[in-house]
């Protein structure tokens, strides 16, 4: 089989992760910059050249997009999707989970737990989001922010409104959450891989920091779950139509809650600190699947 991972560097971590994987289990691989590939539409049939040739020999994508490219990204899975090429994770399922707002509404219409979050288009509402989520302290995320950049925690409701009111000022889009202050600057990272958990890991923040983002210097350890975190990263995962994820769960006095599902997750976090082969589980649910479906165009939904 010819994989192809979609990626800008082919000497990131993950990426070369996944080549590695791709290799060792007999396969040919190969990275492809979606950014630099050019998308054909016409009544022969969708096409993509890369570097100015066509591309008509690749089985299978492990689409590894950034959040600043996500729409020429999918745009590309999708393309692959048409022709027929299995993708480790949909197009849709990418635009689904890349928006903050439309991913939480799809996971509260799956009844799953989550942090309470209010969201308005109105700027003089800054007192009643601050209410509706139970009052300060709160979180204040920028809905295209990745990585822990414009995420906010306002102690107070003074400082809450105020940084309310300097997004608003700037046409920022936000979503403001409640404080899970027994989480206490951690939280949990789930990898799932067509719907099971294969690795999962405790990510604390760096001294005086309330994000637990590894790219802002915090730590991670490897650890159990219970049931109830097992199952509701899988469903956080299903209810978002992604095969290949990371969710991310705060464990509160009401059990655990989900606080976002990535569909790019890193690999090097979760390798290093489960000494799980995550590349190879991701290379083996394309072993699996993909035979089942070459040549047979995905159904795209829009949920």
């Amino acid at each position: 089989m010819k994989i192809a991972v979609l990626s800008r560097n082919a000497n990131l971590y993950s990426t070369r992760r996944l080549i590695e994987a791709i290799r060792s289990r007999g396969h040919e691989g190969v990275v492809i910059d979606h950014l630099r590939c050019d998308l054909v539409i016409e009544s022969e049939g969708p096409a993509i050249y890369y570097n100015g040739k066509k591309i008509d020999d690749v089985d299978a994508i492990v689409p590894r997009i950034g959040a600043s490219v996500t729409f020429y990204g999918t745009a590309v899975v999708r393309q692959f999707e048409m022709m027929g090429v299995f993708s480790a994770t949909y197009s849709q399922a990418i635009v689904r989970s890349r928006d903050k707002l439309r991913s939480l509404q799809i996971l509260s219409g799956a009844g799953l737990p989550m942090p309470k979050t209010a969201f308005t288009n109105y700027s003089k509402e800054e007192k009643s989001l601050i209410d509706h989520v139970g009052g300060a302290p709160v979180i204040i995320k920028l809905l295209e922010g990745t990585q822990g950049l414009g995420v906010v925690l306002a102690e107070t409701r003074k400082a809450a409104q105020s940084v309310i009111e300097a997004f608003h000022g700037l046409k920022a889009r936000i979503i403001v959450q409640e404080f899970i202050k027994e989480a206490k600057a951690s939280d949990l990272r789930i990898f799932i891989v067509d719907g099971q958990v294969v690795g999962a890991m405790k990510r604390t923040g760096a001294d005086g920091e309330f994000r637990s983002n590894l790219h802002r210097g915090g730590s991670a350890e490897i650890v159990k779950l219970s049931r109830k975190e097992k199952s509701a990263a899988v469903k956080a995962a299903d209810a978002l139509g992604l095969s290949v994820a990371g969710v991310d769960l705060l464990q509160s006095s009401r059990g655990p809650l989900i606080l976002e599902v990535n569909s790019s997750p890193g690999l090097e976090g979760i390798e290093k600190a489960t000494d799980v082969d995550i590349a190879g589980e991701i290379v083996k649910y394309i072993e699996a699947n993909q035979p089942k479906r070459r040549g047979v165009k995905s159904k795209l939904t829009t949920s």
